[in-house]
């Protein structure tokens, strides 16, 4: 199919997570990690590292970890209310379509798992004790870039995906499933495939730019809807 105009993917990029066991070509797949490393990098270090998981073996034992990865993730759910612009309903089937997932997630042709290479120098830097936990949530500022444009570019070529990071719970078993060195952090999941008929791209649901939106100070909403 012809590739759709960068605001158009960006809009309808729904978070798909019921997917075709059927194979997505090579070129495909290179299309979409290009993307990914178009993306800035902290310093410039550019030391994203992607794993593309295609093999049939490997994808199921991810599934098994992935699936233990969401009993743990489930709990951090267990209490939450849904948020004042989602219903109940809502809210519910979202979460089939993640408990749907963590069920498939074997039969999800491309499984592209992204990390950060983290070597001594930039995993433990020359800060205060106090300053660590900023920095330390600051390293996802060199990887989500990239797995956004990597959305980006599977809706513009009519392929679906959602951003999961539960694996990260288990990431010693997916780094000695995948021989990933030690130094190496695993931050978020992109699995990848053809969407299920009735489960497509479409508008994407989002609060209003007043909402949400302030102008030189908070409290000053943006101006219109």
């Amino acid at each position: 199919m012809a590739e759709m105009d960068v605001f158009q993917a960006i809009h309808t990029a729904r978070a798909l997570r019921r997917l075709k066991p059927d194979p997505v070509p090579d070129e495909l797949i290179a299309k979409i990690v290009d993307a990914g490393v178009r993306a800035p990098t902290g310093s410039n270090l550019q030391n994203w590292r992607f794993i593309v998981v295609k093999d049939a073996e490997r994808r199921r034992q991810i599934g098994e970890i992935y699936r233990a990865s969401m009993q743990i993730a489930a709990r951090a759910y267990l209490n939450r209310k849904p948020p004042a612009h989602m219903t109940r309903e809502r809210q519910q089937k979202m979460m089939s379509g993640a408990m749907y997932l963590a069920e498939h997630f074997g039969e999800v042709p491309v499984q592209i798992l992204a990390w950060l290479q983290m070597t001594a120098d930039v995993e433990h830097p020359n800060l205060p004790a106090e300053q660590m936990p900023i920095f330390l949530r600051l390293m996802g500022g060199s990887i989500f870039p990239a797995v956004q444009n990597m959305i980006v570019a599977c809706a513009a070529l009519g392929l679906g995906t959602v951003l999961t990071t539960v694996l990260a719970y288990k990431e010693d078993e997916v780094r000695k499933l995948l021989n990933a060195p030690d130094d190496m952090r695993l931050f978020a999941t992109l699995p990848i495939g053809y969407p299920m008929a009735g489960y497509g791209h479409g508008p994407v649901r989002r609060l209003p730019l007043s909402d949400v939106t302030y102008l030189d100070s908070y409290g000053n909403h943006w101006p219109g809807k």
